[in-house]
């Protein structure tokens, strides 16, 4: 009972954290840079601690990955036009690869593979809500856009909920059982059906079909439907992997940093396959119609 009103206080606090900070920009920014550089700095922690013969510079990994989150909000949002902002970042990315010819570590293949996977698999992701929040015209600062990036999280949540609830009600056939023993295909086709109730919500309360500045699209029904769907898919995917990379290092939870939920990793894993499979899909949704 103490670990759920744990559980329980934690998740509000979550929640309500998520869903403020979409309010103001500069909000986002700072929250989820933070976010970016808790979950590098657990990834390479447990990367170093749980990987044999694999030292990964911590420091430098976690600064790289925040900058780059925060230059691509720099870019995204128009205050700077220039892929100048970027180059920092180049220069230390080359700089983790050139230092492993001079430390003579037991494995640089390893140290290299985990620090380009920390950039790869957090970093980047989690840079892509800059690319849902802001509209960038190219010719003064973006509007910020709350609800689309928003919605993300919206349906990863309400995904969770479904699949936990049918899937207790009526899971039977395993989805994933190397990997993942408690996840069913009932459950994950709850969680489905309860995010296309949540996009169709979400679609009447953001003006039913009226054009959105975001990527000059129309907000219409099968739009909000199709990227619940994919962030539906897609984050499932991300949870899988992350229950992967902890099989294979042998670890239940990434972290304790959330009391009743984990590590950083656990809390977003999720997220680190939907937003780029949002960008994926919001883009292409673009060109198509």
């Amino acid at each position: 009972m103490k670990n759920l009103i744990v559980r329980t206080i934690t998740g509000v606090f979550f929640v309500a954290a998520i869903v403020i900070c979409f309010l103001k920009p500069i909000a986002m920014v700072f929250l989820f840079a933070l976010v970016t550089g808790l979950t590098i700095w657990e990834f390479t922690g447990l990367t170093n601690d749980h990987v044999p013969a694999t030292t990964v510079n911590r420091f430098i990994s976690t600064v790289a990955g925040v900058y780059f989150f925060v230059a691509m909000a720099g870019f995204c949002s128009g205050l700077t036009q220039s892929g100048a902002v970027f180059i920092p970042y180049l220069l230390t990315i080359i700089y983790l690869f050139i230092s492993e010819l001079y430390l003579k570590q037991e494995n640089p293949i390893n140290d290299w593979a985990y620090t380009m996977l920390s950039q790869m698999w957090i970093a980047l992701p989690f840079s892509c809500i800059n690319v849902l929040a802001f509209n960038n015209t190219g010719e003064q600062l973006a509007d910020f856009n709350t609800w689309l990036p928003l919605s993300v999280f919206i349906f990863l949540w309400v995904s969770d909920t479904g699949a936990y609830c049918c899937g207790s009600l009526l899971g039977k056939h395993k989805l994933f059982p190397r990997i993942s023993p408690g996840k069913s295909w009932e459950g994950s086709i709850g969680g489905g059906i309860f995010v296309l109730i949540a996009a169709t919500i979400i679609w009447h309360f953001t003006g039913n079909g009226e054009e959105s500045a975001r990527f000059t699209l129309h907000t219409s029904l099968p739009f909000w439907l199709g990227l619940g769907l994919v962030v539906c898919v897609f984050g499932t995917w991300g949870d899988l992997v992350e229950s992967l990379f902890k099989r294979t290092i042998g670890i239940k939870d990434s972290g304790n940093i959330l009391p009743g939920h984990g590590g950083m990793l656990d809390r977003f894993d999720s997220s680190l396959m939907a937003f780029p499979a949002a960008v994926i899909y919001v883009y292409t949704f673009t060109l198509l119609c």
